[in-house]
Order: C-alpha cells, then structure tokens, then sequence
C-alpha cells in the first residue's frame, strides 16, 4: 500500500500522546508546558526527517532524480550532458595589404558579445577573412550574415568594424528536462548495432540537437538519411550547414561502416496563423504564442502534417485565454517528404 508522509500537526500529536502515556497525569498539550514544548521540538525533527526521506525517495528512480543525482544515474548508463558549444564563424574585415591581424584579436557585437580570433590573418589585399570564435559559449554567440562587429582594441591597417558571413553553432548546455529524456530513452531502447534508434541516439548527443529522425533506405539499398532540428538555438530550428557537418562527423565516428549515411537538414515550411482572442491583452497574447509555437515543435515532424484541431487546443490552453477565432489556417496543414513545418507569423485580429 502506498506510504502517506504524516503532517506536522500529525506528528505533533504523536508526540503529545506518547509523552502522556509514560508521563502521568501530564498535559502535553499545554503549549507553554515543558512537555508541550519537548513534542513540538520531537516533531519538527522528525518531520525534517520525513522531508528528507520523501526527497531522497525521488533520487532513487532516474525519472525524478534532480541534478546531481540525476548525472549519476546517466553516467551508469553511459549517458553524458551536452554542454555549450560557443559558435564560430568569419568576419569580413577592410585593411591594408600586408597589415597583421593577430590571434586572439577580440571583435564584440553591439549587445556586448565578444568573439576572439582562431588563428593570426595576413592581408594580402583589401579585405580579409578572419575566422572567430565566440569568447563564451552558448546560442547568444549566433549571429546572421551580415551582423556587424567591432573591435574592441585598434589593430594598425585594419578597419574598426567587420561583418559576418554567420556565426552559428552556438547551444546552451543541456537542461535537465532534455538530459532526463535522453537518460530514459537510453534505457528503453537498448544499442541495437546501427538501428534506426541508434542514428536518433547519435544525433540527439550533438549539442545544441533536440529533435532527430532517422528514415532507412530512403537514398537507396544500404542508406540512411538523418535530419534533426535545434530548437532553442535558431529561431527557426533548422541548423545550418556547419550544424549538418558537425552532426555527420559523430555519426560517422558511431555508425557501422557498411551503411552510407546522409545527414540533411529539413527544409522549413512557416505556418502563419491569423487568431482573435478574448480577452485580447498583451500577457494573454504572449500566453497564446508561446502554446501555439509549443504545439508546433511538438507535433511537426519531417513530411508530417499539423492538425487543425491540436491548432486551436494549443490556443485554447494558453493561460488567460477564454475564446478565440482561429482565422488561418482553415485546415490541416501537410509538408512535402524532407520539410518541416515551423512556427510563422502569428497576426492578432480583433475579435
């Protein structure tokens, strides 16, 4: 039968009581009487040490395990946290033929991000490119073409300011939610030498990956194909080619040499949506998209289709929202093999 931890007030009792029955003719229940203040302190210990067993009891199963705990029932299993991976990129600079821009050359971005340099670059005409690195970890570091950065100390013949061709890459170290998902799913699907499981497996240990498919035989006898998204690190999802290369590289370094392995991108497919909510304020706004974008990244899949139906749920759960029109899209919507539909443009109407 399953065990109810007893309330403090319960546990109060217990100890009035038992202090009455080898004390006679005491009142333990006197709150100024010593009796009376003894079973409260028995109590409030033992209710300390109830919480500590009801806690320690969540760390014994991996499911509920909180960090530290949680590390070590995935190191068993031979299952490691991603950590942040920092983006790296080039940055197009103006300068002198023959000038020096030398290795560790910091360049910071408006907001403050700073990236160093990966190796001295010598002009040799009028621009350069200079390969960086992001200085701290994390999706913050990614950056689209065509972002300016600046350097944060004058270098002799070299313009001040540079603009990328994309710095990508960047991903937060794992959460505990995504680390747990992986842990039980290690455990429930067993390596089985190179199935379609292993493939998802090897995808998932990349950083910054956080949903990956597998398709056998869809190049031909003998291939796999893989594609995978990285939510959380572009606004999209859809990595970019220096995220395909990365991923193909550990698959490589994981797979069995008999298979031949593409490792592709889905192609995004952006669901706009036209809604109006009652009642139609700024918090309930935010409420409804971030559900609506939920359900999205949840349910969308390569070649998959989205459901009109879990469309309204998304909105109809959102926190604050007591009606609603959904104007667009009028019916399930469905992606070609190889696309992934992505969260669009979400537009307000007046209900």
């Amino acid at each position: 039968m399953p065990f109810d931890r007893p309330t403090l007030a319960t546990l109060v009792g217990r100890a009035q009581a038992d202090i009455e029955s080898r004390l006679q003719g005491t009142d333990a229940a006197l709150r100024r009487s010593l009796a009376g203040v003894l079973a409260r302190m028995d109590a409030g210990l033992v209710h300390g040490l109830y919480g500590y067993l009801d806690w320690l009891a969540l760390q014994v199963m991996p499911d509920t395990a909180e960090q530290e705990h949680l590390e070590r029932w995935a190191s068993i299993w031979g299952v490691r946290r991603k950590g942040a991976s920092a983006a790296t990129g080039m940055v197009t600079c103006a300068g002198s033929a023959g000038a020096m821009l030398p290795l560790g050359t910091l360049f910071q971005r408006a907001d403050g991000v700073q990236y160093a340099a990966t190796t001295d670059v010598l002009f040799g005409s009028a621009a350069a490119g200079v390969p960086v690195r992001a200085v701290v970890a994390g999706s913050a570091g990614n950056l689209d073409p065509g972002g300016a950065l600046q350097l944060v100390s004058p270098v002799l013949g070299v313009a001040a300011q540079g603009t990328t061709t994309g710095l990508s890459g960047g991903a937060d170290e794992e959460s505990d939610a995504a680390f747990r998902t992986r842990l039980l799913a290690r455990i429930g699907n067993a390596p089985h030498g190179g199935d379609a499981s292993d493939y998802i497996t090897w995808a998932l240990e990349v950083s910054g990956v956080t949903r990956a498919w597998c398709n056998p035989r869809e190049m031909g006898a003998g291939t796999v194909t893989v594609r995978f998204m990285m939510d959380g690190t572009y606004d999209d999802g859809v990595p970019t080619p220096d995220d395909v290369v990365r991923v193909k590289a550990h698959i490589d370094a994981n797979r069995p040499v008999t298979a031949e392995v593409f490792v592709v991108a889905p192609t995004p497919v952006p669901l706009d949506a036209r809604v109006a909510i009652t009642p139609d304020t700024p918090a309930v706004r935010i409420a409804v998209e971030a559900s609506w974008r939920a359900a999205i990244v949840r349910d969308a899949v390569p070649g998959g289709t989205i459901h009109l139906s879990r469309l309204r749920e998304a909105v109809s759960i959102a926190a604050g929202e007591f009606d609603h029109v959904l104007l667009q899209p009028v019916a399930d919507v469905a992606a070609a093999a190889g696309s992934i539909i992505v969260p669009g443009t979400l537009t307000w109407e007046v209900a």
